[in-house]
């Protein structure tokens, strides 16, 4: 059975930084694509960094140049810098992961995989 948790979480002020951390159950090596996603209250999940097997990355434009995702797949972690924090960053954080295919899919949808969200809050 597939695990994804994250501890970790928090709250900053605007500019500071984060570090989100999801730990997988089993292998990651089969996980194709990992993922971090976000949900605001009242807005739809979306995509912020996802990141290949072999390590190609994907940011959403919002986050570019602030956060890095990176995966270690012999300690089967996945993380997620957070730099330069805005209010608008606050949201539930969801680590994701999916198997097969070559790339990342496009949206929430085509992962399987979720951890349980951890909240994080930018207080300006």
């Amino acid at each position: 059975q597939v695990q994804l948790v994250e501890p970790g979480g928090g709250s900053v002020q605007a500019g500071g930084s984060l570090r989100l951390s999801c730990a997988a159950s089993g292998s990651v090596y089969s996980y194709n694509c990992m993922g971090w996603f976000r949900q605001a209250p009242g807005k739809e999940r979306e995509g912020v960094a996802s990141i290949t097997s072999d390590g190609r990355t994907n940011y959403a434009d919002s986050v570019k140049g602030r956060f890095t995702i990176s995966r270690d797949n012999d300690k089967r972690t996945l993380s997620l810098k957070m730099n330069s924090l805005k209010p608008e960053d606050t949201a539930m954080y969801y680590c994701a992961a999916v198997r097969g295919g070559n790339s990342c899919p496009a949206g929430y949808r085509a992962f399987p995989y979720w951890g349980q969200g951890t909240q994080v809050t930018v207080s300006s």
